[in-house]
């Protein structure tokens, strides 16, 4: 491959595109329908150029001591920067990728091939399917970073799916997802309300001008069972070139308000981000 030029693909759910960094060597820029999904340094696994992937990476740093290996299931693989960049930081951890889009895995993993004994294993299905058939106790972390275009799917909202997630995690595990939504938030706030039924622990981890409602933007939502490390989480996040605040307790509680849990027969996608929320020129 000549790392030099693009590279275009028509994939099951869209149209995908490889753009080289110009400032970095074997770094990759991954858009599908011209919204970036992914930002790989094959050089430089542990490199994490999106804002939204720098902050699960902080969490990922907590979740245990560090260096230590762990069981990680991914539901979405977009250019597989959250498994490179555990394999990278926690040599021997075993990793579950899970990916609808069969061809845009194998795009990624033809052009950006992982490295030899990643630990990595790819499963080209649907992210619910996967994870009813995944066994008990079965992972250490579990993220959730799926999005059909720009959007979450309905099914992956629901009080249902979140008890799969809960089931599938071991008793310490942690739960991550990646969310988009803006005021007044009924979208997020129903997905807090889905996670805080079955989880002790909830954290919300956003810039704070889209707390403020300010614009539509990401959030990451983090569920567990434990304590986790807030005040590395926060003075991380806050030093971060984009900071963003941490949000928990009864903080969260408040913030939930109303809200109601998603039932399976209710459930619809996430809101459509407005034009130009994550488009790149």
């Amino acid at each position: 491959m000549n790392e030099s030029i693009p590279v275009f693909r028509t994939t099951d759910h869209g149209t995908a595109k490889l753009m080289p960094d110009v400032d970095r060597a074997r770094a990759w820029l991954l858009t599908v329908d011209g919204a970036p999904q992914s930002y790989v340094d094959l050089d430089d696994p542990a490199h994490l150029e999106f804002e939204y992937a720098r902050r699960l990476g902080y969490v990922l740093d907590v979740v245990a001591e560090a260096g230590r290996a762990l069981d990680v299931a991914h539901l979405g693989g977009g250019a597989l920067t959250l498994p490179r960049y555990v394999a990278a930081t926690r040599p021997g951890s075993r990793q579950d990728v899970v990916e609808a889009d069969a061809a845009l895995l194998e795009l990624v993993v033809g052009h950006l091939p992982l490295p030899a004994g990643s630990g990595v294993e790819l499963h080209a299905a649907d992210a619910r399917a996967w994870l009813e058939g995944a066994p008990d106790d079965h992972a250490d972390v579990l993220i959730a970073d799926v999005f059909g275009g720009s959007r979450v799917p309905a099914h992956l909202t629901t009080r249902a799916y979140a008890r799969e997630a809960e089931r599938v995690l071991r008793p310490g595990g942690v739960y991550l997802a990646n969310l988009a939504d803006s005021a007044p938030f009924a979208f997020l706030r129903s997905q807090l309300a889905v996670f805080a039924e079955l989880f002790e622990e909830l954290l919300l981890i956003a810039e704070p001008g889209v707390l403020r409602g300010r614009r539509f933007g990401n959030t990451l939502l983090v569920a567990s069972h434990r304590p986790l490390d807030v005040a590395t989480l926060t003075r991380r996040t806050a030093a971060d070139a984009f900071p963003a605040r941490v949000e928990h307790g009864s903080a969260v509680r408040q913030f939930i308000g109303g809200a109601r849990p998603v039932e399976d027969a209710d459930a619809v996608p996430s809101p459509e981000p407005p034009d130009g929320a994550f488009g790149i020129g």
